[in-house]
């Protein structure tokens, strides 16, 4: 007999999970160093820099968590596509087509056709499967790209798979096809290819269907936790910084540890909820996907300042920095006042399928883009 899956949402999960926009404000943190560790050579922070990378990583993580409690909880909804759709049409598009404007508008040579990427591949969020090289300032598109991809084919496997066991062995499937694709080096692929980076999404979605369906107390999912953790971080030491096609699985393994702590201990005195609860790392996470889709266009933009201080050495590097982390915050805190949070107020113009749902946090924010590799 085919077991149906019953969503049973925790009884202590909250609706608001403060500690989750602090994920997002260390994500996309993570990715604005790592675009300046050139500038941070000869500093403590340029070892840290050098692994901003995996802040995208997280960001996928958190995605598919937070999505994939959304699909889970609205599943049965008659009109469930229309309302998650409709959510994501607002969430992503405007933000989205704004940047192509912008971007499209400064410089001739970053348009279609002489960019070398057809406007059809942006049109379609398809432009992380082509080899050109996209241009600077739309380099972080392609991991949004990549979620939007995976979303359109999970929302409907999510809500009509039946067997819980059906979707466990799907699951697994899907973040095994990277770690697997990576190894058997493809080399016909885009190095962007959503098939080399499914297994930080679909961890997040694991790590959802797990708590949303197992009736285990808030206790063993804190125990389960730590040693998610654990295994995650000695897998990353194992795999090393770059080089092996495990990393991101690793990665990803233990965000989805980190992932699960912060859930199970949200609101509670533990230190390391307590630290992503902080008002600055809370402020970077609403922010974080203008921040994150614009902070190159920024650093662009204000490039003459970084020959000016060049002369200055280690210490005009780290000015460089500061100047661009205060003017990209500025960016995106005008476009998230100004521009994202009116739009997102659209949301209630229509009640049906999952617009009533917010089950992890204060919005289903996409993932930031990540700069790994030959990515840059």
């Amino acid at each position: 007999m085919v077991e149906s899956i019953r969503v049973l949402r925790p009884g202590w999960l909250p609706q608001s999970i403060p500690e989750l926009n602090g994920i997002r404000g260390l994500a996309v943190l993570s990715v604005v160093l790592y675009h300046c560790k050139e500038k941070l050579s000869g500093t403590p922070l340029y070892s840290a820099a050098q692994w901003g990378w995996a802040g995208v990583e997280l960001f996928f993580v958190l995605s598919g968590f937070l999505i994939t409690g959304i699909i889970l909880e609205a599943r049965t909804e008659p009109q469930f596509f229309r309302g998650f759709y409709w959510r994501r049409l607002l969430r992503i598009w405007p933000m989205y087509v704004l940047l192509l404007a912008v971007v499209f508008a400064l410089n001739s040579s970053w348009r279609p056709h002489a960019s070398g990427v057809h406007w059809f591949y942006y049109a379609l969020l398809l432009q992380n499967l082509t080899r050109v090289a996209l241009p600077g300032p739309l380099v972080p598109t392609w991991s949004l790209a990549i979620e939007e991809q995976y979303y359109l084919l999970w929302a409907p496997l999510a809500r009509w798979v039946r067997s819980w066991g059906a979707m466990l062995l799907l699951l697994v499937a899907l973040l095994a096809a990277s770690p697997v694709a990576r190894a058997s080096h493809l080399y016909t692929l885009s190095t962007t290819n959503t098939l080399f980076h499914l297994d930080g999404i679909a961890f997040g979605s694991l790590t959802a269907f797990l708590l949303y369906t197992l009736a285990l107390s808030r206790r063993a999912w804190r125990i389960s936790s730590v040693a998610v953790t654990i295994l995650g971080l000695g897998f990353t030491i194992y795999c090393g910084w770059g080089g092996s096609p495990f990393t991101d699985t690793a990665l990803a393994l233990l965000f989805a540890g980190l992932l699960l702590a912060a859930v199970s201990w949200t609101g509670e005195s533990f230190l390391y909820a307590r630290a992503l609860r902080l008002t600055l790392l809370t402020f970077f996470g609403r922010i974080s996907y203008g921040l994150y889709m614009t902070h190159m266009l920024v650093f662009i933009l204000i490039g003459a300042v970084d020959g000016r201080l060049a002369r200055f050495g280690t210490v005009g590097g780290l000015a460089v920095v500061l100047i661009r982390l205060l003017a990209s915050t500025a960016v995106a805190t005008s476009l998230w006042y100004g521009f994202e949070r009116p739009i997102l107020k659209l949301k209630s113009l229509y009640r049906g399928g999952t617009s009533r749902v917010r089950p992890t946090g204060e919005s289903d924010v996409p993932v930031a883009a990540r700069f790994s590799g030959g990515a840059a």
